[in-house]
């Protein structure tokens, strides 16, 4: 893993915590959660707060995650909202993150000068033990403290001001007017400094969850659908009445389930042709072909020389495999935008040619969903699905290891907004 660190694939682009004053504003937080403060001089956090090194430190990975549920957050600086997630339980925990920071940047910016924001997304459940307890979880509400209690300080300071104001000989009681002056000085000037978030509760909508091996969740008006493992307990057992379940190895009734809710790209010439699509695909499935020959050899997997050569080489292992045969099919085909019928297709074959629908609010979690299908395109998967990455990562030998490396950084870190625009249609 160290290579991906290295050349930030990752925990990249994670704030540096050098400063003393931020590291003991971390401790606060730390001890707020009953948890022991950090010995180390620096370390890096992502949007929530977590640190890698913290958690080696604690030797606990989920020291802001317990139970996988009700996540916990630090908040040191306004800069966080730029940040990642790197460790989380359910796909949405960055967009609730970039929520409370929209909806609450006046308090976030006046608190973090002075202070550390720190607390939990709080959710109904104390534990997921079953897919009903998923299902319960339709809002969430930030659960917020601050190291100094400088919010609660500034809600006295106001209601000391709203007394001051409306109660007519109020300015005649010494003791009330110095603890105003007490608390101003901690706070500032609360007229201008808002030091209490107000937006704490929002929608959980549709949403990956790691647990029960994966579930996806998707929610539309009249009904809820998961797709998940049929062991996992509760599955079409919890609100049958109302949530339809798919057995996630059923490709044909999963991408049926996408194509009737429009939240994909039907493969058409008119996108994938200028998009490259199905080239990214060849590119990698044939790297991985060749890695599965002899995980030993090193391969220019981005040599366009190379990948012919490779492939007229182990033609007869291409042509048994059956994959690399259909993509080149559907390349001729596409190239000369030519419909081609979907029924005559397998299912794999369906979930290799296409996309989420571009604008679509789930777009990001249904590619995420799609490259559960399509496992050998591991750019795909390093984009919507890094869990999944870096566990295939784990398995590949050290030639792979490398080569992948370099292409990740040269093809999607370089410019990532680019790439998901001529790849996916992604424009956020």
């Amino acid at each position: 893993m160290k290579r991906l660190e290295q050349s930030e694939l990752i925990f990249g682009r994670m704030m540096r915590v050098s400063e003393p004053h931020l590291i003991e504003r971390y401790n606060q937080a730390l001890k707020g959660f009953g948890l022991k403060p950090t010995k180390l001089k620096t370390f890096r956090i992502d949007m929530t707060g977590f640190s890698p090194e913290v958690a080696v430190e604690l030797d606990d990975n989920q020291y802001l995650d317990p139970r996988g549920v009700n996540r916990r957050f630090i908040i040191l600086s306004p800069q966080q909202l730029e940040l990642p997630v790197v460790h989380t339980e359910f796909s949405n925990t960055g967009k609730l993150m970039h929520q409370f920071f929209d909806g609450n940047a006046k308090a976030i910016n006046a608190l973090t000068i002075k202070d550390v924001i720190y607390g939990e997304i709080d959710d109904p459940i104390l534990e997921a033990r079953d897919i009903e307890d998923l299902l319960s979880i339709e809002q969430v509400e930030f659960k917020v403290f601050t190291g100094q209690n400088l919010a609660q300080k500034a809600l006295d300071l106001r209601l000391l001001m709203d007394r001051l104001r409306k109660e007519p000989n109020a300015w005649r009681d010494d003791a009330m007017l110095q603890r105003m002056v007490d608390l101003a000085q901690k706070t500032g000037d609360i007229r201008t400094n808002d030091l209490v978030p107000t937006e704490l509760v929002f929608r959980h909508n549709t949403f990956w969850s790691s647990h029960f091996g994966g579930v996806y969740v998707f929610i539309d008006e009249r009904e809820t659908t998961v797709i998940g493992d049929p062991s996992a307990p509760g599955f079409r057992r919890s609100r049958p009445w109302q949530v339809s379940y798919i057995d996630r190895k059923d490709k044909e009734l999963v991408y049926r389930f996408l194509v009737e809710t429009e939240r994909v790209d039907i493969p058409r010439g008119s996108w994938i042709e200028p998009s490259g699509y199905i080239d990214q695909r060849i590119r990698t499935l044939v790297a991985m072909l060749a890695h599965h020959a002899d995980p030993k050899e090193k391969h220019d997997i981005t040599s366009q020389r190379w990948m012919k050569s490779w492939m007229n080489s182990n033609s007869r292992m291409v042509e048994e495999e059956g994959t690399l045969p259909f993509l080149l099919w559907a390349k001729r085909e596409y190239e000369n935008w030519n419909n081609v019928d979907l029924d005559e297709i397998d299912d794999r074959g369906r979930f290799i040619l296409t996309r989420a629908k571009p604008g679509h609010e789930d777009q990001w979690l249904v590619n995420r969903l799609i490259s559960d299908y399509v496992p050998f395109d591991y750019l795909s998967r390093y984009v919507f699905n890094k869990p999944s990455f870096y566990a295939d990562y784990q398995t590949w030998g050290e030639p792979l290891k490398e080569a992948v490396v370099e292409q990740v950084r040269d093809t999607y870190l370089s410019n990532k907004s680019r790439y998901r625009s001529d790849m996916f249609g992604m424009h956020q």
